[in-house]
């Protein structure tokens, strides 16, 4: 029967007897749930014990795995150990065996030395004993040779050194000429090779730098314009250039002198302009020369770019390009300073190459030789040493500042490129065409030349000749013998190099000559 049959049963029949019986009917339904409740409750925990179970099983089972694993891991370790220990125990036994034969062979050898060293010691008490005889012989040969000569031992050996010495001196003279020419046929061989090569690789230009620049104009006209009103425009012309305008009776044309080429190009800039525009007075002038001068600065500045750049010279300092730019415009002995120092670069270059040195160093140096030549303001200082103080402070390698300084012997070389320096500057300088020697400064060398000639004894004549790259002395046949002609030309060469200064090399040729003459009646 349902409760609600029940309740409805209740309230039919009555409150009383209805409320008896649903709280009973209660009573019975929360037992049901309870023991309901209960058989859940045991039947949960018993699948909750049967789940943990196999939980812990597989715990279990995971966690001997485990071990087993790391177990395992733990004995390859310990095997390589023992592995490593065992070959080290291997090593220390070998090396110890080894100890012990290099100990044993060494108490042998020692054993050896010591016996030699005995026999030594006995053979010198043996020659020692053999030299006090000789020596005592020695002494009694000695005493019975001065009984028979009558002169003691000193003055025998003083005669024969007397006797000797002349021989030994004519010996000598000669050894050392033979040593000298055998050196000139092996180390001269291959430095002119080297020099030789370089000058043919090397382009070469003459010199043409005059003093003066000539301006020409398109006709005579232009000449009284340039002049002005009582000469006005040409004095402004001149005291805002530094150079002197001569105006003569040369058609068409218009002399600029002045010693200085960067005045001079000036001047022919600010002229060209001038007259281009027509507008000639003493302001337009000024102002034109002004203008003039900064493109001259300008062109200095690309000038020094466009060298370094065409000998493949990196990193120079921008003041050290603006000199080599200026030199453009200076000359030295007729020569152009840039052109020469360019070719000093090349020679340099190549020289380096053969000889297995640093080209791009001795490029540099070849080409910074000379920058001296060109301060902006009087200098005391030689170019050498002014050119290196100039390096330095600009931060150039020691090589590169020694060879610059050392190139006339100023200071000492402390380097292979600066004797390269050196000879390639002789060779730029020395080649024909390179300088307009001075005619007085030539003669005076050739006559030095002989000069230092006849300061010899037995000279009768010295003639210098091709262009005095050659001496050639005629001595006296009865004061000079053959012998002493040859130490005649080598002291003559030795002198000369000491004394003088001079491009290339001088050839001393000594002549003697003998002649008999009689006469017949």
């Amino acid at each position: 029967m349902s409760t609600t049959l029940i309740i409805i049963i209740c309230c039919i029949a009555g409150t009383g007897i209805g409320f008896g019986i649903a709280k009973y009917l209660e009573k019975i339904n929360a037992s049901a749930l309870i023991k309901n409740a209960k058989s859940e409750a045991a039947s949960l925990i018993k699948d909750a014990k049967t789940e943990g179970e196999a939980i812990k099983k597989d715990k279990i089972l995971q966690a001997k795995e485990k071990f087993i694993e790391l177990k395992a891991e733990h004995e390859q370790v310990i095997l390589g150990r023992d592995k490593k220990i065992a070959e080290a125990e291997k090593r220390t036994r070998d090396k110890e065996s080894q100890v012990s034969n290099e100990l044993a062979k060494a108490k042998k050898s020692n054993d050896e030395l010591e016996n030699k060293i005995a026999d030594y010691n006995n053979r010198i008490d043996v020659l020692d004993k053999k030299q006090a005889e000789i020596e005592k012989l020695h002494k009694s040969q000695v005493e019975q040779l001065e009984v028979i000569s009558g002169l003691s031992a000193e003055e025998a050996k003083n005669q024969l050194v007397e006797s000797l010495r002349a021989d030994a001196k004519s010996s000598a003279m000669s050894h050392i000429q033979e040593t000298i020419e055998e050196a000139k046929l092996t180390a001269h061989q291959e430095a002119r090779k080297i020099i030789i090569n370089t000058i043919q690789r090397i382009g070469t230009e003459e010199a043409v730098e005059n003093c003066v620049s000539v301006f020409n104009i398109e006709s005579d006209d232009v000449k009284g314009r340039i002049i002005g009103r009582e000469g006005r425009n040409i004095r402004a012309l001149e005291a805002a250039t530094g150079v002197e305008i001569i105006v003569d009776d040369t058609p068409e044309a218009i002399i600029l002198s002045c010693f200085d080429p960067v005045r001079r190009e000036i001047a022919r800039l600010a002229l060209h302009k001038l007259v281009t525009d027509g507008r000639i007075h003493p302001a337009r002038i000024e102002e034109v020369v002004a203008k003039t001068a900064k493109q001259i600065d300008d062109e200095i500045i690309e000038v020094g770019k466009r060298t370094v750049i065409d000998l493949g010279i990196h990193g120079l300092h921008p003041e050290l390009i603006k000199i080599v730019g200026r030199m453009k415009y200076r000359s030295s002995y007729g020569q152009n300073l840039l052109q020469h120092s360019r070719e000093v670069a090349k020679l340099c270059g190549v020289m380096a190459a053969e000889l297995g040195l640093n080209v791009k160093l001795a490029k540099r140096a070849g080409l910074l030789h000379d920058i001296g030549k060109v301060p902006e303001t009087e200098s005391e200082l030689p170019h050498a040493i002014l050119g290196m103080q100039w390096a330095e402070k600009y931060g150039e390698k020691e090589e590169v500042c020694n060879a610059i300084g050392a190139h006339h012997d100023e200071i000492e070389m402390k380097s292979l490129i600066a004797p390269i320096i050196q000879v390639c500057d002789a060779i730029s300088g020395a080649r024909p065409g390179a300088r307009r020697q001075v005619l007085d400064s030539y003669i005076q060398r050739l006559k030095d030349l002989e000069e230092i000639a006849y300061g010899f004894n037995g000279v009768k004549n010295a003639y210098a000749i091709q262009a005095g790259r050659e001496l050639r002395v005629i001595v006296e046949s009865e004061k000079v013998s053959d012998e002493m002609a040859s130490t005649l030309s080598f002291d003559i060469s030795q002198k000369i190099q000491t004394e003088m200064t001079y491009p290339g090399q001088v050839k001393i040729t000594v002549i003697r000559e003998t002649r008999a003459v009689n006469i017949a009646k």
